[in-house]
């Protein structure tokens, strides 16, 4: 099952999606930055699979610059890998499975081991 995050480059820092102000919104080539931050990818049109140790990350790639891109996940390692991308852009991560801003500083406050609970809930209903 994949975990859906988003990327956004905004000078707001971000506390709620619902409170985001697009007006703070950066347009960012995440696809480029992706693509050139990790060394397996595999392309298939526009979409991409970044393969890494016990994880991957599903994207599709755009040609135009936008202020955020949503991210599917699969394996914990894969997120740690993208807060370390964030930090260096100074971006921000949406988790849509807890609904929350992702702690770049303190992942595990609410990251992949929450996310797994959440499925864990949702299996057994």
């Amino acid at each position: 099952m994949s975990w859906d995050i988003v990327l956004f480059n905004s000078k707001q820092k971000i506390e709620s999606v619902a409170e985001l102000d697009e007006n703070l919104l950066e347009p960012t080539d995440f696809s480029r930055i992706l693509e050139s931050s990790f060394d397996r990818i595999k392309k298939d049109d526009n979409h991409r699979e970044i393969i890494g140790t016990d994880f991957t990350i599903d994207f599709f790639a755009n040609d135009e610059h936008s202020s955020n891109i949503m991210l599917s996940l699969y394996g914990e390692n894969g997120l740690y890998e993208l807060i370390e991308l964030a930090k260096n852009h100074d971006w921000q991560i949406y988790d849509s499975g807890l609904d929350e801003m992702i702690d770049l500083e303190n992942p595990e406050n609410n990251g992949y081991d929450n996310h797994r609970k959440y499925v864990e809930q949702i299996m057994k209903k």
